[in-house]
């Protein structure tokens, strides 16, 4: 059997399984428990990132498999979401190194403010808010580091990334906006 490596940046708002992923998926054969495999550890992971008590709107955390290494990647507002985050992976069953790049972005009540101005902006239009908003973890994730904002996550059409872009734009105080927002692949049925 060719061993394949999933070498995918994976983020915590991106649905679970990819084509790539799903591709992984079929050349396995059955789920055996106490299995090593690579597409295990991505879900695990995911789960257990997902999970993590402080994680919210205004982090984003994302990994990468390789082999029996995880590499955490991404941006989070307190200090101990990036120590609880490392600290959750290296429990699980399979992995064998953890390399934390998870930046912590720094501390500033113009950044609070903007945070919360481009919360309001986004999630309180009453066409995006219902779409987006009621979810245990909104698919939009914002990331403000020193007035630069980053839009992560998922959205159902391009109509709704271009809104979400025009409104975010449109938030006093904020020097740029980057909109790293992915549109949602339709499900064949």
């Amino acid at each position: 059997m060719i061993r394949r490596s999933i070498l995918l940046l994976w983020t915590l708002s991106l649905p679970l399984l990819s084509v790539a992923a799903e591709q992984d998926k079929q050349h396995h054969d059955a789920f055996v428990p106490g299995d090593n495999s690579e597409a295990r550890l991505v879900r695990e992971v995911r789960h257990e990132l997902v999970m993590l008590p402080y994680y919210g709107i205004f982090d984003d955390l994302a990994f990468r498999v390789d082999g029996s290494t995880v590499t955490l990647m991404g941006s989070v507002v307190r200090p101990t979401l990036k120590s609880d985050a490392e600290n959750v992976v290296k429990r699980i069953e399979g992995v064998g190194q953890v390399v934390n790049q998870i930046k912590v972005l720094p501390l500033s009540p113009m950044d609070d403010q903007i945070r919360m101005a481009m919360y309001r902006t986004i999630y309180g239009d009453p066409q995006l808010g219902t779409r987006y908003g009621y979810r245990a973890l909104p698919s939009i994730h914002i990331i403000v580091d020193n007035g630069h904002v980053t839009l992560e996550g998922v959205v159902a059409n391009q109509f709704d990334k271009n809104l979400i872009n025009v409104r975010a734009n449109t938030v006093p105080n904020v020097f740029s906006v980057t909109n790293n927002l992915i549109v949602e692949q339709p499900q064949s049925k």
